[in-house]
């Protein structure tokens, strides 16, 4: 088969693999009809995922029917259509029975696929601890509507809900790439007084305007002087930072309010400082850390009802076969993008 492979830092390349088996009781062999590709998989290529393994098949955000299923798993069976989940967890240690997922103590546990064992940017994909890893899809929602539940999708609603939004609340959201989206269409499950969205590119900056015509967009530049405009406490009440670089971590932390919390969902490429002495008497309250995507099943009843659609992100669609071409389009923004849908070949 098929699979786009972690060769070494800065190089990924399309090579021929076998077909995975079935390794444990737990396991399920899903054929993969449509995956994407994720901005966590270009800090793997970047060198920015220290536990990403050289030889992996990478892809963490994928759609795909059920082929096989080990004895013990019980929640899909073969010809079932499925999500993908971007963590392993096994739904019986601390941290999962708490829902901290991410921290699940397998030895695979967390973000496994497509950066410690093989993922899926390929014809077929081995999902361990299958009853966990898996989500079926209702029979009302389409690949593409229930494409992105395992990944960004599952990381804006995990964003959302610990941010503790209220309805008297401003919200600033920085970064409306892909996950930037799906974090905005989460807090607008919330009904917050007024959500503000903070980006730099005008192609993404009419998307929202276009698709989202109640959010307020503002520019990095005048982000802060619009925020404290409007917002009633000097500030933002929450603030989501969803884009990852130096200057909107720190845009983050100086765009909300005394006692505000700031909730961390981008991936860095190099480790942030916490100015103390700066924000000194603020008492802001941060939030960080990777995804627990447990409320799959909850997201897609949320999609199937008609209250999320993430369809508008999909800007382009390539073959398996074509994954180069893709990448080259994602990794330079090119063309207007915003998420790829990746086909069978």
């Amino acid at each position: 088969m098929l699979a786009y492979t972690y060769v070494k830092r800065g190089k990924f390349e399309l090579l021929d693999k076998p077909v995975p088996q079935l390794i444990d009781s737990q396991d399920a062999i899903v054929r993969v009809t449509l995956g994407s590709i994720c901005t966590s998989d270009l800090h793997i290529k970047h060198g920015s995922v220290p536990r990403a393994v050289p030889g992996i098949t990478v892809g963490h955000e994928m759609v795909g029917v059920v082929e096989q299923v080990g004895a013990d798993v019980t929640s899909v069976r073969p010809g079932d259509r499925v999500t993908v989940n971007v963590e392993t967890f096994c739904g019986e240690c601390f941290f999962c029975r708490h829902g901290y997922v991410n921290n699940c103590t397998l030895p695979d546990g967390g973000w496994a696929l497509g950066c410690r064992i093989d993922g899926g940017q390929a014809e077929y994909v081995r999902v361990p601890y299958a009853n966990q890893g898996l989500n079926r899809i209702p029979d009302s929602v389409t690949d593409e509507q229930a494409l992105f539940v395992g990944d960004v999708l599952a990381t804006g609603y995990w964003a959302a809900d610990i941010s503790d939004i209220t309805a008297a609340d401003t919200v600033l959201i920085i970064g409306a790439g892909p996950t930037g989206i799906c974090t905005l269409l989460c807090v607008m499950l919330k009904h917050p007084r007024r959500i503000i969205v903070c980006e730099k590119s005008p192609e993404r900056i009419r998307f929202v305007r276009e698709h989202y015509p109640n959010v307020l967009v503002v520019t990095p530049e005048e982000c802060k002087s619009f925020v404290e405009a409007n917002s009633n406490h000097g500030g933002a009440d929450r603030v989501l930072e969803v884009a990852g670089t130096d200057e909107t971590f720190r845009l983050a932390w100086e765009c909300a309010r005394p006692n505000a919390i700031v909730t961390i969902v981008a991936l860095y490429d190099h480790p942030q400082q916490l100015p103390l002495p700066d924000m000194y008497g603020k008492n802001l309250v941060f939030k960080t850390g990777g995804v627990d995507g447990c409320r799959c099943d909850e997201i897609l009843r949320l999609i199937a009802a008609g209250k999320i659609d993430t369809r508008p992100l999909i800007t382009h669609r390539f073959p398996l076969n074509r994954i180069e071409e893709a990448y080259r389009i994602f990794e330079n923004k090119l063309d207007g993008v915003i998420k790829i849908a990746v086909t069978a070949p």
